[in-house]
């Protein structure tokens, strides 16, 4: 029999609930109704200020497609709950109806703390919490003017943060002495505060707020000091309170201190009726990060199925987050309490890094430590907590990390805290599912799919686990793609015969040759069809066409940005018509012509030659198409002008060889026809310029492209394309999509960000200088074998009767055009056999 299950809250930790229940729930015996205040579904609240930094709030939703159509799940936005009638066992709900519970689930969360000081609720106050809040913060936000934040914690920075992107000078004001005072002790602080300081924030610790002033609105801040701060906006970040009042209405426990009181099954003083999340006082303590959520959430999921006592199993507060760029993490006992408790520190000022760990009275167990610059040792050390040291507390603190590695965690060691795996559940994944990488291990135990701080210890697990990583391109080549691209790069090696006589060994095969080939194209060793070179291309690339089922091949001619002629469009249909081709428009805004013999090709494309056609690359590892929408030249809602902007890209990309195919698009506002978050790399208009994503793809696993850089203009847009492209023709591996490469990289978007946007390698300049002689020494490849009789002469389909189509390619009619007829296999012989009885 199903039953209903209330759950009244959609933020992520009750998200988490549903989502978990209706993965493990396959004979549907619950039915969810979800009650949420705000006006969207769950969303990524720990990721808020990137709402700011060119995120949309689709990007931030964590609320899948699958999840809404689910016809066991009726959430309902904009409804909260008013009041619990235990005794029916009935939620009332603000739109005035009341919705009968077999189970109650209360995630109501917590709402941010305003400190009562003169002038908090005056125009230009602000919290925050949500996504109106940041809203409205940016409404009333002046670029190059002050802007205050009460409160140095965790939230307070990165609502600095959030000023920040908006413009603003920041200001901190922390009542502590130091920064993020819960997480990271005094000598962290200090470090921290240098850092931030360095990147524009005034902080003032030890700083009470006195009274925020104004008549109708903030003008200004005083602080307990004297100090008078110039502002217009005042954003309060001073910590958070369960929302629980609906304790009071139904007549449950409240904890001493706030939230509903709930034993460690999360069970609250009422039967059938829990409580998880920032709301839920588990034994009398509120837990103020999502990780003890998600716990909460998967316990209660799991007594709602019978499958186990769902035990709250504690709470991690282990933290490792990068605020405004600087590295900071804190884990265990962080602030040396634990009685005889021992210090070891490593602190280098110059380069802004530092690092403590806490130790048992006998140096022996680990207890805590607290790293702020460089947080990279974190996902070795977290898992120890609590456990003998494998190696001297010096040798851990080296920068990069502990000279240990994963063989010393145990295997009952959590691995991913915001996810609760553990060493062991990741390594027989790895052994039992055979996998063989890191999106592997995210894809089968969740593991690295939140924070992503654990991801570089999944990779030493696979290595544990014995699983080979070999560099090595394959049995002729040891080197990898990447390490060949520089030897050819470094050494002008032009040919593949020269590069396998001297780094590799034997004649080739089907990876190496066009691996080669591709390299050589990438740096303009000449045309593709070039004496040895081709010989070394696939079938596609070797007669510039995509070869169909039935042995004939597609025609496609670049449309730059989507955007054709009617005198081009009338070359295409009397082609199509001459040559008896059928046609279709393709997802990349342009036309498919299908059906060309192999001896066609060659006449076909001297008439789009000459019409002003270049190759369009369908067949080629190389840039494709750039989409774009009509932009703001007609659409209405166009606040740039995305056509433009996507021929631009398109003509100074073509012909570009990498790993895989690369597709882009550009949108000219934010509702995203172009679907630019679906390509390699996507490109949005904004109010400022435009922001670059990058790292998204289709296909088997669809994968939205992520934020590079916001607000570009069209230089600096030109600039950072330049750079991602080309470190990727440079890096990835062969056949690697950019999302595959993304994630691959160790620190994927963060190291990305640092390569290509910060130029933290110093190669910036000479990516960019690759790429510009890439589109200087551009030609269409279609166009030179036209030229040259040589490489006409392989456009055939027997060599010893070059002017004879072949025989075996027949088409049949339908709609109007030709299809692919059947073809007929000779089939063998079966000689009559005696059946024996």
């Amino acid at each position: 029999m199903t039953r209903t299950l209330v759950v009244v809250g959609h933020g992520m930790v009750g998200h988490r609930l549903v989502e978990t229940l209706r993965e493990r729930d396959a004979d549907n015996t619950w039915r969810i109704v979800v009650l949420g205040e705000e006006p969207r579904a769950a969303y990524d609240r720990v990721a808020l200020s990137s709402y700011l930094d060119g995120k949309s709030a689709e990007d931030l939703s964590l609320a899948s497609h699958e999840l809404l159509d689910d016809p066991m799940v009726d959430l309902r936005l904009n409804t909260a709950a008013t009041g619990i009638d235990r005794t029916a066992r009935t939620v009332s709900t603000s739109d005035g109806s009341g919705l009968p519970y077999d189970a109650l689930v209360l995630a109501t969360g917590s709402r941010p703390f305003v400190p009562p000081v003169p002038g908090h609720d005056l125009d230009g106050c602000f919290v925050y919490r949500t996504i109106e809040d940041l809203d409205d913060i940016r409404a009333a936000a002046t670029e190059g003017e002050p802007g205050v934040v009460i409160g140095g914690g965790l939230l307070g920075l990165e609502a600095a943060n959030a000023l920040r992107l908006l413009g603003m000078r920041a200001h901190v004001v922390e009542m502590a002495p130091r920064l993020m005072p819960l997480q990271v002790d005094e000598g962290g602080g200090q470090v921290l505060s240098r850092l931030v300081g360095d990147l524009g924030l005034t902080i003032h610790c030890g700083a009470a707020t006195k009274s925020i002033d104004g008549e109708d609105r903030v003008r200004s801040v005083t602080l307990a000091d004297g100090t008078v701060i110039d502002t217009g906006v005042v954003v309060f970040s001073a910590g958070v309170r369960p929302r629980d009042e609906l304790a009071q209405l139904a007549g449950l426990e409240r904890a001493e201190r706030g939230g509903f009181l709930v034993d460690e099954g999360c069970r609250t003083s009422a039967e059938n009726i829990w409580a998880i999340g920032e709301c839920a006082a588990v034994d009398g303590r509120c837990y103020g990060l999502v990780a003890p959520g998600y716990s909460m959430a998967e316990g209660v999921a799991e007594q709602l199925l019978s499958l186990g006592e769902g035990a709250f199993p504690g709470a991690d507060l282990s933290t490792k987050l990068k605020l405004l760029g600087v590295d900071v993490a804190s884990f265990g006992d962080a602030h040396g309490q634990t009685e005889g408790a021992l210090e070891v520190v490593y602190a280098n000022n110059a380069a802004g890094t530092y690092a403590k760990l806490v130790l048992s009275d006998d140096a022996r167990i680990l207890l805590g430590g607290v790293l702020v610059g460089d947080a990279s040792a974190y996902s070795v050390l977290r898992p120890l907590i609590d456990r003998e040291l494998p190696a001297p507390p010096e040798q851990l603190l080296l920068p990069a990390g502990s000279g240990i590695d994963a063989g010393a965690l145990p295997a009952d060691a959590t691995v991913c805290s915001c996810n609760n795996v553990s060493k062991e559940d990741i390594t027989t994944a790895i052994t039992g599912q055979g996998l063989t990488d890191v999106p592997g291990i995210k894809g089968c135990t969740k593991a690295g799919t939140s924070c992503g701080s654990c991801v570089p210890m999944l990779k030493n697990l696979l290595a544990e686990c014995g699983v080979s990583t070999s560099k090595a391109l394959c049995e002729h080549f040891p080197q990898s793609r990447t390490e060949l691209f520089e030897i050819v790069q470094a050494t002008g090696i032009g040919s593949f015969s020269e590069l396998i006589g001297k780094h590799g060994t034997g004649r080739g095969c089907d990876i190496c040759k066009p691996a080669v080939a591709s390299i050589l194209a990438s740096l303009g060793h000449g045309h593709i069809l070039d004496g040895e070179q081709a010989g070394l291309q696939d079938t596609n690339d070797r007669f510039l066409a995509n070869m169909q089922r039935n042995g004939t091949y597609s025609v496609v001619p670049r449309v730059p940005g989507g955007e054709i002629t009617p005198e081009k469009l009338i070359v295409l249909g009397e082609l199509a018509k001459e040559f008896g081709l059928y046609t279709k428009i393709t997802g990349g805004q342009r036309i498919d012509l299908f059906g060309a013999r192999v001896e066609q090709l060659p006449l076909i494309w001297r008439r789009l030659v000459d019409a002003g056609f270049e190759s369009g690359h369908a067949y080629g590892k190389a840039l494709r198409t750039v989409k774009s929408c009509v932009g703001n030249d007609w659409c209405r809602y166009g606040v740039q002008d995305s056509v433009s902007m996507a021929i631009r890209l398109e003509l100074r990309y073509r012909g570009l060889r990498a790993p895989h195919k690369i597709k882009a698009g550009v949108s000219g506002c934010a509702r995203e026809c172009a679907e630019a978050r679906g390509k390699d790399f996507g490109v949005i208009a904004t109010d400022k310029g435009w922001n670059l994503y990058v790292g998204g793809n289709g296909g088997f696993t669809p994968r939205h492209a992520e934020l590079l850089a916001a607000d570009l203009d069209d230089e600096q847009l030109i600039s950072l394309v330049d750079r991602f492209l080309m470190f990727y023709v440079r890096t990835a591996d062969r056949l690697q999509r950019t999302s595959a490469w993304l994630e691959s990289l160790d620190g994927g978007l963060d190291h990305l960000r640092e390569v290509v946007v910060e130029d933290s390698l110093g190669i910036g300049a000479e990516l960019e200088a690759t790429m510009q002689h890439h589109v200087d020494n551009y030609s269409d490849e279609w166009a030179g074998v036209l030229a040259d009789p040589g490489k006409l002469a392989h456009f055939v389909s027997f060599v010893n009767a070059p002017d004879a189509p072949d025989p075996a390619i027949r088409f049949v009619q339908e709609r109007g055009q030709i299809r692919p007829g059947p073809v007929s296999l000779p089939m063998p012989a079966i000689p009559n056999q005696e059946v024996l009885t």
